[in-house]
């Protein structure tokens, strides 16, 4: 970032608003720094710098904002319409062009007067005075006609995942016990699963907004809701069964070994007779990981897109067959 550039006051909080895990905040005081991010993971990494952190903006006033842009448009100008309401001083938009740093700017220009731009690698920053009308930028949870509540930036906003449609359909009529539902998303896949005999179900997953998107939609009191990065989280107990569409990226670059993650991660929290029920684009090499971690491995076709995979009996970490 490029603060230095922007005189911002002496007194009072600011807030960063959705910055990238390994954003340097190092021209802001860490001690009137408040971080808002709606991913479990990045709160983590920011509290553990000593900075205070939450999921969504907390109420009251600040002295200036700076606003990370997203890729999705409505996300980011509900998080511009944000910032705006609550400073009282400059609030700092700070965005790649490909997360829309230019049509933001030019959105923006024609309703304030914005300062700058500063142009920086493949990005700019530049400015504007908190306390204008934004009100009609801001964007929350929304029921869908297929009567699913989604919000912007959530995965498949816009309507139900493929991928996860394709398990659903792979998912066997009746499931027993505990089951745990990684990365869950708006609750596509969990609200199934409760339709099926089971004890509990359990929705884990990274991103706030998603989660809340996920409590209007699942209302059974079976359900229960953990904002936690998926690949660390333990369960109250090992589970019978996990289900998941792991996701394979945080930028616009492909990161398999975040799938690989959430596959480690089911074998570590399923009972020693569980089972994953998995599905993931087709491209991506999962294989060898499901192999180490799993003593069986059912590949169940899916489609030309997708791959389904039922893995049974998690393995122990020195690769014995547990059980």
């Amino acid at each position: 970032m490029a603060l230095e550039a922007v005189t911002l006051p002496e007194d009072g909080a600011l807030a960063v608003l959705y910055p990238s895990v390994d954003a340097d905040l190092s021209a802001l005081p860490p001690d009137r720094v408040h971080v808002v991010s709606p991913l479990a993971t990045v709160c983590a990494v920011f509290a553990a710098r000593g900075y205070a952190t939450s999921a969504e903006m907390p109420e009251g006033r600040f002295a200036a904002s700076v606003v990370c842009l997203t890729r999705a448009r409505d996300e980011a100008r509900a998080l511009v319409s944000r910032a705006v309401a609550q400073t009282d001083g400059p609030v700092i938009v700070d965005g790649q062009k490909t997360e829309g740093a230019d049509s933001m700017l030019k959105a923006l220009r024609q309703r304030v007067e914005v300062g700058g731009p500063i142009s920086k690698a493949h990005g700019k920053i530049y400015w504007l005075q908190g306390g204008a009308e934004f009100s009609d930028w801001a964007a929350g949870p929304t029921l869908h006609d297929g009567g699913f509540w989604t919000a912007p930036g959530v995965f498949s906003a816009d309507g139900v995942d493929p991928a996860s449609a394709l398990l659903v359909d792979a998912l066997p009529e009746a499931m027993v016990g505990t089951v745990a539902d990684l990365g869950a998303g708006w609750g596509y896949l969990s609200a199934h699963v409760l339709t099926r005999g089971v004890d509990a179900v359990h929705l884990v997953e990274a991103h706030d907004m998603a989660l809340q998107c996920a409590r209007h939609n699942v209302t059974d009191p079976r359900a229960q809701f953990h904002w936690a990065d998926a690949t660390a989280w333990s369960p109250p107990q090992k589970v019978d069964a996990v289900v998941m569409n792991p996701p394979f990226h945080k930028t616009r670059k492909a990161e398999p070994g975040l799938g690989r993650a959430f596959i480690a991660a089911a074998a570590r929290i399923l009972r020693p007779h569980g089972a994953l029920w998995m599905v993931a684009n087709r491209h991506l090499p999962y294989e060898d990981v499901l192999e180490q971690s799993f003593a069986k491995v059912v590949d169940l076709d899916g489609d030309a897109r997708f791959k389904l995979v039922r893995a049974e009996r998690p393995r122990t970490k020195s690769g014995a067959k547990r059980g």
